[in-house]
């Protein structure tokens, strides 16, 4: 890969990380807040429903943040773009579309079929 590809990845991978932990620290300073005190059992529900799915997006950002730092570790020791499975070069426009891919289409592909037929 040249190393204007391997910068504009770089570049972009470093952007989305900063922009989910700058999320994270807004949720953090949100659960942290003073409860609100909610008579009602209906409101208090919707309040613990909202919360619970903010954790849920927060915990998937969070699995995105560790896919993000290995990435970037893989840009640092040369081996980004480079399929895990078979050793091809991974496309541009896949890692244009899933920067933080380990795989290139065909053995991605491959993958899922597998998974799919054992019913994973």
């Amino acid at each position: 890969m040249k190393k204007k590809d391997l910068k504009y990845f770089e570049d972009l991978l470093n952007k989305r990380l900063q922009e989910l932990l700058s999320q994270a620290d807004d949720t953090v300073s949100g659960m942290t807040a003073p409860k609100e005190n909610f008579p009602d059992p209906t409101d208090r529900a919707t309040l613990e429903s909202d919360r619970n799915f903010m954790l849920r997006i927060r915990d998937r950002e969070h699995k995105l943040i560790k896919k993000i730092k290995k990435a970037l570790e893989r840009i640092e020791n040369g081996t980004f773009g480079i399929c895990e499975t078979c050793g091809e070069e991974i496309s541009i426009a896949r890692l244009k579309a899933r920067p933080v891919t380990t795989q290139c289409i065909e053995c991605k592909t491959k993958e899922e079929a597998y998974e799919k037929a054992l019913g994973l």
